[in-house]
């Protein structure tokens, strides 16, 4: 089968979906949205074509910083390909869509429907991407429903929590962070969100801040980067607290492993998510997870089984659950080893990506459901 994936490209996610498929028997192309994500090719296999999208220097001193339908009509007609899978839903989905190609599988990114669908022109471009999209992947429950309330059909679904490597990210105990740091007796927090609003990294200061001076045992770890990272590095030197954070900034994803087997709870302050990869890391690690309330959270995370909820945005009760975390510390193990469980039975990247494989075929098999409609 020869198969078109549409994507922003340039992140791990893609590059993760890039390497199974790179092993199938497919003949793929791979073709980014964005100009900049070009540059990224190095980490596409060498098995799969990357494409010339948008232009970055057309030489004339003008520039496309993204795909277009017209040129994206172009890029269909000469590869001619038997699948087209295409995201986020409103802009490579969309763009695919307003090429009227099929097969088309869409795939949710997660946000692209529970934050961007919400009302107009992203809501627009949703309904009409999945009205024309012959088959939709999604990573959870959570979406799968927004989608049904855009008016995709519940059989033309298929839910795909990719899922994480289980050998890579394994329980284990890793000390050299916590000797370098002076932390050997710690209650260490690990964050490894974006330092972006949507991922509510602000909540998990301010909640920091206040159960610090509770619970002198916390420490924090932060991972990543973002637009808030100065505002709050600023915050946390101000409350005299910086000097028990560790903020890394951003880190390659094989490094990751390491600082989930050093953290004793991960937390997650999130305000919008599908199934969060570095959740099911964290719980492929064997360490509990401390949750915001949202529904695809609540999907996988069971208060006093596999970890805890707090109501979303709100850092008090954060900060509570913080110092109560360190009052429970003895029944961590036994909560991170059933997180564990959890991740083995539903979030095995090896088992869940065959249900990528099973959408490519039903999306080839089935007869246009739209013309029926």
């Amino acid at each position: 089968m020869r198969v078109l994936y549409i994507s922003r490209g340039g992140n791990p996610h893609d590059h993760r979906f890039l390497s199974a498929l790179a092993e199938t028997e497919h003949e793929l192309f791979f073709l980014p949205l964005e100009a900049t994500a070009i540059e990224e090719r190095r980490h596409v296999p060498p098995n799969i074509k990357t494409l010339e999208g948008p232009n970055p220097s057309d030489g004339s001193g003008n520039s496309a910083k993204s795909l277009d339908a017209g040129s994206l009509r172009q890029i269909l007609d000469q590869i001619q390909p038997d699948v087209v899978h295409a995201g986020p839903i409103q802009s490579g989905a969309f763009l695919a869509a307003q090429c009227d190609w099929h097969p088309l599988v869409s795939m949710s990114w997660g946000s692209d429907l529970l934050v961007g669908a919400e009302s107009g022109e992203g809501k627009e471009r949703a309904e009409y991407a999945l009205m024309r999209s012959d088959v939709l992947l999604c990573d959870c429950e959570t979406v799968r429903q927004a989608a049904v309330d855009l008016g995709m059909p519940d059989n033309r679904i298929v839910v795909f929590p990719w899922g994480v490597d289980l050998e890579e990210f394994s329980p284990g105990q890793e000390d050299s962070l916590r000797g370098a740091l002076g932390w050997q007796d710690a209650l260490i927090l690990l964050s490894t969100r974006a330092w972006e609003p949507i991922y509510g990294v602000d909540v998990i200061v301010k909640a920091f801040i206040q159960a610090s001076r509770k619970e002198p045992s916390l420490r924090l770890v932060m991972l990543s980067d973002g637009s808030l990272r100065a505002s709050l590095l600023a915050e946390l030197e101000g409350e005299g607290v910086l000097d028990l954070v560790h903020a890394t900034g951003s880190i390659e994803p094989a490094e990751l492993a390491p600082f989930y087997q050093t953290a004793d709870l991960y937390v997650s302050a999130s305000h919008s998510d599908g199934s969060s990869i570095s959740l099911l890391e964290a719980m492929a690690c064997g360490i509990p997870a401390l949750v915001s309330d949202i529904p695809a959270n609540q999907e996988w995370v069971v208060p006093e089984k596999t970890g805890w909820w707090f109501e979303d945005g709100d850092a008090d009760q954060l900060a509570d659950q913080f110092v109560h975390t360190a009052m429970v510390r003895d029944q961590l193990p036994e909560i991170g080893r059933r997180a564990r469980e959890v991740a083995e039975a539903r979030a095995d990247w090896q088992v869940n990506f065959g249900r990528l494989l099973d959408a490519y075929e039903m999306a080839a098999l089935t007869p246009e459901y739209r013309e029926q409609m």
